[in-house]
């Protein structure tokens, strides 16, 4: 397979999870703050960590659905983002599905770009290094929330909210996609 291709597949992977859970809790997230959202993405991406480092969990949950979690979250840190939190359930399913479309492909269409001057650099780092990038990421968004959204040089949170996607986009193709 090729980059998009493996991309398409873990795409469609994370879309389904997001869609059917979507329908099983309706856009209950929509009440979350960006900073929640961002704390759920680093409660997810410390779990991988902490089950890389001590090679076992006791939950009998792997790495994979942590990794599509948190690209599930990002989206969702994007759409808060834009809309902000709202204080009910403010969108049906069909809504929030479509701007999770929105927003994946938009992501993708940096990671597209990245990847293109990048020279696909990511197909040589090791899982480990995503899970990493990923946690100084969620310190670096900590760090522009704790100053309300405000950079003097520094890209935003919707940009540090891609780039954790798309690390995880990038793991998902060497744990799914490559381990065929």
């Amino acid at each position: 397979m090729n980059t998009n291709e493996e991309l398409s597949v873990v795409t469609g992977m994370c879309r389904e999870v997001f869609t059917k859970k979507t329908y099983d809790y309706g856009a209950s997230w929509r009440i979350m703050r960006p900073e929640s959202v961002t704390d759920q993405i680093y409660i997810k991406a410390n779990r991988i960590r902490s089950l890389q480092v001590k090679g076992e969990s006791l939950v009998g949950e792997g790495i994979i659905p942590e990794f599509v979690g948190i690209v599930n979250y990002g989206v969702m840190g994007l759409i808060q983002l834009k809309y902000g939190h709202a204080e009910n359930v403010d969108m049906t399913p069909d809504q929030v599905v479509t701007l999770y479309d929105e927003y994946i492909k938009v992501t993708l269409e940096l990671l597209e770009k990245k990847n293109h001057d990048y020279d696909e650099a990511w197909r040589s780092m090791r899982v480990t290094s995503y899970v990493d990038l990923t946690l100084m990421k969620i310190n670096r968004t900590k760090q522009i929330e704790d100053h309300e959204g405000k950079t003097l040089i520094s890209e935003g949170i919707d940009a540090n909210y891609m780039d954790m996607i798309n690390y995880s986009l990038f793991a998902l193709i060497k744990l799914v996609c490559e381990a065929e």
